[in-house]
């Protein structure tokens, strides 16, 4: 009895991580979208993400040293292939994982402009894991479930035009893979929304 009452709470513990038997709140008319939340620029100014409101998004936990840092020129591909139809990237540095990004936001900034080319907006650096983690990326864990959390670096969210969460890609997933990039396209198909400011 007692292995199963464990069991029990463990598959209960898993469902609230994972969000589940929460979906009902997530249409709510009070639910949050990704346009009520602001990181700061690279630069050090401030970046609401409103001001790309009614745009397609694809959130990406960056680092500088890490197997998949080549995936910023994907990135970079991506972004100019479609940025004139209402998408963008956006690169939040983050040291969360295995200290892979222990750069400042100026040499971040630098080598992703020189070793890439990246053009795409980047934030200053982030916490985007656990009880620290940026605001956003914690109503992203809330919205998608934990199993849909960064677990590494280079975890892609895809935000639709209204602010909402579309889904989420593991960082394995490439930016050019035909999954990720159909997930993109009927994203920017769909017809832009009007939205309170």
């Amino acid at each position: 009895m007692g292995f199963r009452t464990t069991i029990g709470a463990a598959v209960v513990g898993l469902a609230a991580m994972t969000g589940a038997g929460a979906a009902g709140e997530a249409g709510s008319p009070g639910a949050k979208t990704a346009w009520d939340f602001a990181f700061t620029s690279i630069d050090g100014k401030p970046m609401p993400l409103s001001e790309f409101r009614g745009k397609v998004l694809l959130v990406v936990n960056t680092a500088s040293f890490c197997g998949f840092t080549k995936q910023y020129e994907a990135l970079q591909a991506l972004n100019a292939k479609y940025e004139a139809q209402g998408f963008n990237v956006i690169g939040v540095p983050s040291n969360d994982f295995g200290g892979q990004e222990p750069k400042t936001a100026g040499e971040i900034k630098e080598f992703c402009e020189g070793m890439f080319g990246v053009t795409f907006p980047l934030t200053d650096k982030n916490v985007v894991t656990g009880d620290a983690a940026h605001p956003f990326y914690t109503w992203a864990r809330e919205e998608l479930g934990w199993l849909n959390a960064p677990k590494w670096n280079f975890h892609k969210y895809l935000v639709g035009r209204d602010g909402k969460l579309v889904t989420a890609f593991y960082s394995q997933t490439a930016p050019d893979s035909d999954k990720l990039v159909k997930a993109v396209e009927a994203e920017i198909a769909k017809p832009k929304v009007a939205v309170a400011e």
